[in-house]
């Protein structure tokens, strides 16, 4: 089928990409004309302005937004809803907070619009691995997008679905899309798996901050042990047959292999988009005692103002799934 992209960054120019591969057609544009003519090489319609991306389409006309969360991704939609007519879908699947897709479609429900939610997870390795997709939005437009979810979604794999006895999980699911409900479902659920992501990788950052530190480096330390261990063998140790292997598990194993022991490429300073905020925030609304989610937010606060060993690993996996760069330190 035909889609517009809005946005060919670290994310959205991987799934343009992706999706042509399948033989879907896109139409594309970019803030950087560069970056539009680099996708048209590929086989993409480009267009130089959110206007003549949507007169390129036909009715009806379905646009991915995949730009950052905030004022950029707003004024995008609502451009589009000025653009668009009766029957046409605008998508969101960047880190937006699912309350703002609740009042937008509510916004475009009296035009006629569709407005769709996709909680879009994969970072950098989309392109290969496929993008596990949390999608919110009404039936009609959603089932309509199918095939586009199916072509970006990453398929069963080698991932046999979950069976227990004579149940075996079934549906989209098992293919890495699911429609989660109403318009702002598939952001609540990604925020809750970003807020999640938190917790785990705070996990593993704590633990190689354990084995870093289980080295002597005082003369007055008299500790009765003194471990010089190999952090890039450990990691690649529990990568087959542990209870804690995971792909952020795979991500550090490289890291250190790559940066050694040290990490000395990272400071740890470590940056949080949003969602970490958004799944404590919901946590508190709901009364639902969220300790390790809250406590590793607060952590990534504390970070910009002292780094430890254990922030430099989650700075490190960081940018090995998502391709993000550490800020600057807060003066």
């Amino acid at each position: 089928m035909q889609l517009g992209m809005i946005g060919l960054g670290r994310m959205g120019g991987n799934m343009a990409e992706r999706c042509m591969k399948a033989g879907h057609s896109l139409v594309v544009t970019d803030i950087n004309p560069g970056v539009v003519q680099k996708y048209g090489e590929k086989g993409a319609t480009g267009a130089a302005s959110v206007e003549d991306l949507v007169s390129k389409l036909s009715k009806p006309r379905a646009a991915w937004v995949m730009l950052p969360a905030g004022e950029i991704t707003e004024n995008c939609v609502t451009k589009l809803g000025n653009l668009m007519e009766r029957g046409d879908t605008i998508i969101d699947g960047g880190n937006t907070y699912f309350k703002d897709d609740v009042r937008r479609a509510k916004s475009l429900e009296s035009k006629g619009i569709h407005y769709v939610d996709v909680g879009t997870s994969g970072g950098v390795w989309g392109l290969e691995r496929g993008y596990c997709m949390m999608i919110g939005g009404p039936n009609e437009a959603v089932e309509r997008l199918d095939p586009i979810f199916k072509t970006l979604a990453p398929g069963q794999g080698s991932t046999p679905p979950t069976k227990v006895g004579d149940k075996m999980a079934g549906g989209t699911a098992v293919e890495g899309y699911l429609h989660c409900g109403p318009v702002g479902a598939g952001h609540y659920v990604k925020m809750v798996h970003n807020g999640i992501e938190y917790g785990i990788m705070q996990a593993y950052g704590e633990g190689f901050d354990i084995f870093k530190r289980a080295k002597k480096t005082d003369p007055k330390d008299t500790r009765e042990y003194d471990y010089s261990l190999d952090l890039a063998s450990i990691a690649e140790l529990w990568r087959r047959g542990s209870v804690v292997g995971s792909w952020l598990l795979d991500l550090t194993a490289m890291a250190l292999l790559e940066h050694g022991n040290d990490l000395a490429k990272y400071s740890g300073f470590v940056q949080d988009s949003g969602e970490g905020r958004w799944t404590v925030m919901a946590a508190v609304e709901q009364a639902v005692p969220a300790d390790v989610l809250t406590a590793s937010l607060y952590t990534r606060f504390r970070s910009r103002q002292d780094h430890t060993y254990a922030e430099k690993v989650l700075s490190a996996m960081r940018e090995k799934f998502g391709g993000h760069v550490e800020q600057p330190p807060i003066k």
